[in-house]
């Protein structure tokens, strides 16, 4: 499977993934203490919608687009402001953020960010979209190689993003080792880990394995319509390991309305589940 960013810029899994490393982040600010961001595949960090790759889907119109045209009320709208605020800064509707501006956004003055992208040329883009930011720094690394020289940070506090493009045969089990190698080296952080649910099955045993190595886990699944051979992705997920202990609260309320505003079709529906500690 190819998931590169720029074919799938808004939609409804970066919407997911998106509204929740936003609230962690925020979650992270309510200290005064400093956290760090660690992105292992970070992107280009901004995206033409108009462009032709994310033209091509046009995935946009059922994602992000949804929300910025008919804004979801009561709680779930006031826990999606900050994430579309930050969508809107941007530049939305014509562009959409990845997670490095989306993560920059939210980070205050003694906050850092390490964003890793092998690709020379989305490096390239990353960079010109963050700007000049003393703050964040854009390496061109393997982002597993990243994560295992980056942790710990100096800072002790913050969160991991391994949003991998899932082109490689073997890309489970590469994120399922680095995570494993973040956590022996950094085992306080909040690791939040994207997967395409193509296959419910190895997402399910990928998510066990995880939550038998590191019992305090969540996982939560957005599906926007009943899965079909040969349609578009239906189904996204998150496993979160250490979550901010307001998230899974939060989320509870942002997924039923997701679900509802996100439907594609019939058997639009959301999964959560927690693994070990409370």
């Amino acid at each position: 499977m190819n998931y590169r960013h720029e074919f799938h810029a808004g939609n409804f899994a970066d919407v997911l993934k998106h509204a929740a490393l936003t609230r962690a982040l925020l979650y992270l600010r309510r200290k005064d203490k400093p956290f760090r961001v660690i992105d292992t595949h970070a992107g280009a960090g901004l995206y033409d919608l108009a462009g032709p790759e994310a033209a091509r889907s046009n995935e946009a119109k059922d994602g992000i687009l949804r929300l910025l045209d008919d804004p979801v009320p009561g709680a779930a709208g006031d826990l999606l402001a900050p994430y579309l605020d930050a969508v809107r800064a941007a530049g939305a509707p014509k562009f959409y953020p990845g997670s490095p501006l989306i993560a920059q956004a939210l980070m205050r003055p003694q906050d850092r960010a390490a964003f890793c992208e092998l690709l020379p040329q989305a490096a390239h883009g990353l960079r010109r979209a963050l700007g000049r930011d003393a703050r964040v720094k854009t390496i061109e690394i393997d982002g597993y190689t990243g994560l295992k020289a980056y942790v710990p940070p100096v800072e002790r506090r913050g969160l991991v993003l391994i949003d991998p493009p899932f082109e490689r045969r073997d890309e489970y089990e590469r994120a399922f080792d680095s995570l494993l190698a973040g956590l022996r080296k950094w085992p306080g952080g909040t690791y939040m880990v994207w997967q395409p649910v193509k296959e419910p099955e190895v997402a399910d045993a990928f998510c066990r394995a995880i939550a038998a190595e590191a019992p305090d886990c969540l996982r939560v699944d957005l599906q926007v319509e009943a899965p079909q051979p040969g349609r578009p992705l239906a189904r996204t997920g998150l496993l979160i390991v250490h979550p901010p202990y307001v998230l899974e609260e939060e989320l509870k309320v942002l997924l039923p309305a997701l679900t509802l505003r996100l439907a594609r079709g019939p058997g639009a529906a959301f999964f959560m589940e927690r693994y070990g500690a409370a």
